[in-house]
Parts: C-alpha cells; sequence; structure tokens
C-alpha cells in the first residue's frame, strides 16, 4: 500500500444515498417554490454541505429557505434510508481488505455525524467505522469544495495530506481533495469521469479500488 491513510467520502461512496436524497431535496426545493429537477439537484449540490443549498438559493433568488429546511429534509431523508438505503455494492470487500492490510481509513463527509451515523447503522457499516473515524463538515464549518474536511481528517488521523488518498464521488469532493494536496481515485459509478475532472485515477467499480490504491 502506497498511502497510509485512505479517506471515504460517505454519500454514493459507502452508501447507495444520492439517488434518495437528490430525489427528495429536488422535491422538497420545487414543493418551496424554487423548481429544481433531479437532475439539477446533482449538479449543483451533490458532494456538498447543506450551506451550500441555502447559499445557492439565496443567491439565485434572493430569499432564504425556512428555519426548519434542514431539519425537515433530514426528517424526509432519514426515513427514506431506513425503507431503501443499502451499502455500495462490493464496498465491505474493499474495507475486509483494509483491515486485514492494516492500512487506516476514516470516512470525511458534507453529511452531519447524525446523517452518517443513520445511514451507517442502515447499511451495517457502523462495525467498520470506530469511533474518531468519522468527521463530518460540521466539524470545520466550511464544506467541500474548501480542503478543510480533508485537512481535518488527516490531522486528526496523524497523516501528512501527501501521505492520504481520498476516494470520491462528486466534483465538489475532488475539488476538495486536490486543494488538500491530497490524491484522489473519482468513483464514476453516478459521475461521468469528466465531471471528476484531475483526479488521479477513475473506477466503476469498487472491485477495482484495490488495486488502484496499492
Amino acid at each position: 500500500m502506497r498511502y497510509d491513510l485512505v479517506i471515504f467520502d460517505n454519500d454514493g461512496v459507502l452508501v447507495d444515498s444520492e439517488p434518495l436524497s437528490n430525489t427528495l431535496l429536488a422535491a422538497y426545493l420545487t414543493e418551496l417554490g424554487h423548481p429544481t429537477t433531479y437532475e439539477e439537484s446533482l449538479r449543483d449540490y451533490m458532494g456538498s454541505a447543506m450551506h451550500r443549498v441555502h447559499d445557492l438559493v439565496r443567491e439565485r433568488t434572493g430569499q432564504d429557505l425556512p428555519a426548519d429546511f434542514d431539519d425537515t429534509f433530514h426528517a424526509r431523508v432519514f426515513a427514506a434510508f431506513e425503507r431503501e438505503l443499502t451499502a455500495v455494492d462490493g464496498v465491505t470487500e474493499v474495507l475486509e481488505k483494509l483491515r486485514a492490510d492494516a492500512v487506516p481509513y476514516c470516512v470525511a463527509s458534507s453529511g452531519s455525524h447524525e446523517r452518517i451515523r443513520v445511514g451507517h447503522r442502515t447499511t451495517g457499516l457502523d462495525r467498520w467505522f470506530r469511533e474518531g473515524t468519522v468527521f463530518s463538515a460540521q466539524d470545520v464549518g466550511r464544506g467541500k469544495p474548501a480542503p478543510d474536511l480533508f485537512l481535518h481528517a488527516a490531522e486528526r488521523m496523524g497523516v501528512a495530506p501527501e501521505r492520504c488518498v481520498v476516494v470520491e464521488d462528486s466534483r465538489l469532493g475532488v475539488q476538495a481533495a486536490l486543494a488538500a494536496g491530497m490524491d484522489v481515485y473519482g468513483f464514476t459509478a453516478m459521475t461521468p469521469a469528466a465531471e471528476l475532472a484531475g483526479a488521479d485515477g477513475h473506477f466503476t467499480s469498487m472491485a477495482e479500488l484495490p488495486a488502484l490504491l496499492a
């Protein structure tokens, strides 16, 4: 293994949550009078923290979203997670190999800690992430594409940024990893490789990831 730390994005990389959450986000924004398609939600918000939703709506319309927007949205998402969420196919085998090879890994997500916990508990991935290996944009204030979250994760895990590799599936996440001075591999199951420009490599199946990391 040529890296000292593997940093996983969560949504779309560990748990197959992007179709669920972006369908709900587009519907909720439309319900509030901000017409948004599923494709537009993926384009504008995939991989970002919630503050980006507020910022873009305010920038485009001059209006603020309701004060309870985040709470209402998360309640809808968590209910959908508990009904339908699954782990990304093949990710358990990747985690098994990293653990067997004694390679440190963690998760650094734009989602809240509660969102990460609900997703991991529902899919059974919680057993792979011990306390102190789960990081959220809540911890740093600025989400992706700012590098803050990845730099925070590396610091807390005690690894220099240049010895880290990030596994991402969003344009904003790739930009954040590059800004942090880390290698990054783009997962193209949902996002075309062209939208993950700058990544050190791309892969369409988790079965391909161990070879890239090695």
